[in-house]
């Protein structure tokens, strides 16, 4: 099973009923949600932790339209192919637990045990609801609260990218699952909004560390006929906190989209 860590001396907390604690004493106790808060306040001067409720909400009531189920699905046959059995995975991000609750039902007959974490407890008030069979801490992907060398896999899906802490935590040969938007990902829902849209930038692949053992581009259409379907995908981006009200307002009107999906899935080996 993977094990959590404490924040304060790096020792392994074990759970004792609804509190975790380490051999040092240190104590955490749950949320009545489920999750444990491992984050240190002290080291982060930002009052606002991550995605706030109305991102969550957005994102949650969008991912259940399972528009984005064959990226799910992709994921799950590529963890599937290259985690072995007994697996301890990690979601580096995981948020409300869309991907991780159906990746841990795709893992179960490798009997793997999954963790996740997010910077907000918003994201894993929602995660909570999906599962009680994933461990959910409240963490920094850049201070992971899991010991050096403790993860089989890690999972980067669109949250921020901490390729060290990701070489720390796995074992060697470990595999990180990446996902990433290509260029032309949402292009038609940024050009109902704005006069004129960017694509997305190309990302390098490279990592130090690690080996690319396969990538994997998902290229489809989506059509939203709900206004409110259309308006939950872009609040749960990050376009929707950097776009003009009046920009915003153009959305309001419309009734029907339709708009590239457009993933790339990459595994790596860490050497």
């Amino acid at each position: 099973m993977l094990n959590f860590c404490c924040p304060v001396c790096k020792e392994e907390l074990k759970l004792d009923g609804r509190t975790y604690r380490c051999i040092n004493n240190h104590c955490f106790d749950c949320a009545k949600q489920g999750y444990v808060n491992l984050l240190q306040s002290n080291k982060s001067k930002s009052k606002r932790h991550g995605d706030d409720k109305l991102m969550i909400e957005a994102r949650t009531e969008f991912l259940n339209t399972d528009s984005y189920k064959p990226l799910c699905d992709l994921m799950c046959e590529l963890l599937q192919k290259y985690i072995p059995q007994n697996a301890c995975v990690l979601d580096a991000g995981c948020g409300d637990c869309y991907y991780t609750e159906k990746i841990e039902k795709a893992l179960a007959e490798k009997n793997a045990s999954i963790a996740g974490i997010d910077i907000s407890k918003f994201a894993l008030i929602a995660a909570a609801k999906r599962s009680k069979n994933i461990r959910l801490a409240v963490a920094s992907v850049f201070a992971l609260p899991t010991a050096d060398f403790s993860c089989d896999a890690v999972l980067n899906v669109f949250s921020p990218f901490a390729p060290e802490e990701y070489n720390r935590v796995l074992k060697r040969g470990g595999v990180l699952l990446r996902v990433i938007p290509l260029e032309n990902h949402l292009f038609s829902l940024k050009k109902a909004v704005y006069d004129n849209p960017l694509k997305n930038p190309e990302e390098s692949t490279e990592i130090d560390g690690f080996i690319l053992a396969e990538s994997k581009e998902l290229k489809y259409s989506i059509t939203l006929d709900d206004n409110r379907e259309i308006e939950s995908l872009f609040k749960m981006t990050p376009y929707y906190y950097k776009t003009s009200r009046t920009d915003q307002q153009k959305l309001e009107k419309l009734n029907s989209l339709t708009t590239e999906i457009e993933f790339c899935v990459l595994v790596y080996k860490k050497l």
